[in-house]
């Protein structure tokens, strides 16, 4: 999976810095790929018309999309995001207690 962050302004690199910051806290560095684009066609594709826009890609189901445009979410809402998006339920897992990685295996 791929997170873009759209956008140049200190916004943007905000942004791109709690993303990072939330995937490593998540131990989905392995998982998830972050990097930042100012490219035109990437914004006309997406219909973006403001600075700073959080973009969601998955290759293998062919899935592209805007999820957040001109905001940046606290840390607790880019958790729940990528915790459904991954199909992770609130327990983390299946022992008691949860699991502490994304591949738990319990």
């Amino acid at each position: 999976m791929k997170v873009y962050i759209y956008g140049t302004g200190d916004e943007a690199k905000e942004l791109l810095q709690k993303v990072k910051l939330v995937v490593e806290e998540l131990g989905l560095t392995d998982f998830i790929a972050t990097e930042s684009t100012s490219d035109a066609l990437f914004k006309d594709e997406l219909k973006i018309t403001k600075d700073s826009a959080l973009i969601i890609e998955e290759e293998s189901i062919d899935f592209k999309d805007m999820i957040f445009e001109w905001m940046i979410p606290s840390d607790e809402e880019m958790k729940s995001m990528f915790v459904s998006i991954i199909g992770w339920w609130s327990g983390w897992g299946c022992a008691p207690g949860g699991c502490s990685s994304w591949d738990c295996s319990c």
